[in-house]
């Protein structure tokens, strides 16, 4: 082993202690929520992942189990976003760390996220016409991070304006 080689292995064994610690979130959740699906007589297969440096947990339908799990997302997400909640909660009780952990069920996290991109993609397209800033509805804080990143691939800038419930997403020309 050469001394150039020494930096690039030290620094991977810091990585893999980030990624085998997500991972254990992840292993935490899925073992809260296949309980939690228990109790409420639902059918849902976990999936585990780590994506963007925190740990994703999706439950998605078994055949014939979609409505179940629809209830479990709730209008506009509100029972998904207090599940995630309640999720990380028992994470952190068990790591003693505060987690980030991100849950999806049913795919409506990724679709909502689709749908968010096309709302700033518009919006991106009506400052750069006008030069103007544009506001975006109210907006939960994963709604308003999927929409900055998006605005911030476009090379523009973006800040959250407003207290919640009302909080959202203004967009500033470049």
């Amino acid at each position: 082993m050469t001394e150039e080689t020494a930096p690039a292995t030290e620094d991977a064994p810091e990585e893999d202690v980030t990624t085998r610690r997500l991972e254990e979130e992840g292993e935490i959740a899925a073992d809260y929520l296949e309980e939690l699906l228990d109790i409420a007589d639902v059918d849902g297969d976990i999936d585990i992942d780590v994506d963007h440096g925190r740990a994703a947990v999706e439950i998605v339908a078994e055949a014939g189990s979609e409505r179940g799990l629809r209830r479990l997302v709730g209008n506009d997400g509100e029972v998904l976003d207090a599940l995630q909640e309640l999720t990380r909660l028992a994470v952190q009780t068990k790591t003693g760390e505060r987690s980030r952990l991100m849950l999806d069920i049913a795919g409506f996290r990724a679709g909502r996220k689709a749908e968010l991109a096309e709302v700033a993609r518009a919006a991106i397209a009506e400052v750069r016409a006008s030069g103007q800033p544009v506001s975006l509805e109210a907006m939960n804080p994963f709604e308003r991070k999927v929409v900055h990143d998006v605005v911030a691939e476009a090379g523009l800038v973006s800040d959250s304006d407003g207290v919640e419930p009302s909080r959202h997403v203004v967009i500033h020309p470049a």
